[in-house]
């Protein structure tokens, strides 16, 4: 008997991050966890899952709310680590690190919101989404997941040429210089031709 009430411990508690209220599918989570501010778990670093995007880039974040809870959401940026998130406590708050703020909650299922990245450049920089709990004032009720991100500089491409738009430069110049020489060939050949057709017409005359 206790054996079997064991067990069922410790399947309960192996369930456990399952009854997770955020989960954010992208950009890629840092951790599953997301009880303990700023990132989702005590003393959270970052970790080696890095989503890299391009300066001033406009991308949607997608997470799902698996419980649902009345309040909002938030969406925040650092560009050097996750040391300025601060939590709101009323509506009024007003963060410069806020990209978008006071996302509506609806009844569980999956969220999208667009939001645009700063232009200026960084390595170690931290996306959050803040789900609050609450619709009262002073909020107190929070959870929380961070996304580690890169926004890459000019030449942050992989080396191949390419532009951070993905157009290999110089590549219709190119074409069409080469296009230009072949069409001189072709009015060239058709001058000889006409030039030796007239000659022996003349010379059969």
């Amino acid at each position: 008997m206790r054996v079997v009430a064991l067990g069922f411990v410790l399947t309960i508690a192996a369930a456990q991050p399952a009854a997770a209220h955020i989960a954010l599918r992208s950009p890629a989570p840092r951790t599953a966890e997301q009880k303990t501010g700023p990132c989702g778990a005590a003393g959270s670093t970052r970790g080696t899952t890095v989503t890299t995007y391009q300066p001033g880039e406009t991308i949607t974040v997608e997470w799902d709310e698996t419980v649902d809870h009345p309040g909002h959401y938030r969406i925040a940026f650092d560009d050097s680590g996750d040391d300025v998130f601060v939590n709101p406590s009323r509506a009024t708050d007003d963060f410069p690190f806020t990209l978008v703020d006071r996302i509506t909650d609806k009844v569980g299922g999956r969220y999208t919101q667009q939001v645009t990245l700063p232009t200026t450049p960084c390595d170690d920089c931290t996306l959050q989404l803040m789900q609050v709990m609450t619709t009262t004032e002073p909020y107190n009720s929070f959870y929380w997941q961070c996304a580690d991100i890169v926004i890459a500089g000019e030449g942050g491409g992989d080396g191949d040429g390419q532009s951070p738009g993905g157009t290999v430069e110089g590549g219709c110049s190119a074409g069409a210089g080469g296009s230009g020489a072949a069409m001189a060939v072709v009015v060239l050949g058709l001058g000889l031709g006409l030039g030796l057709g007239r000659r022996r017409r003349t010379m059969r005359r």
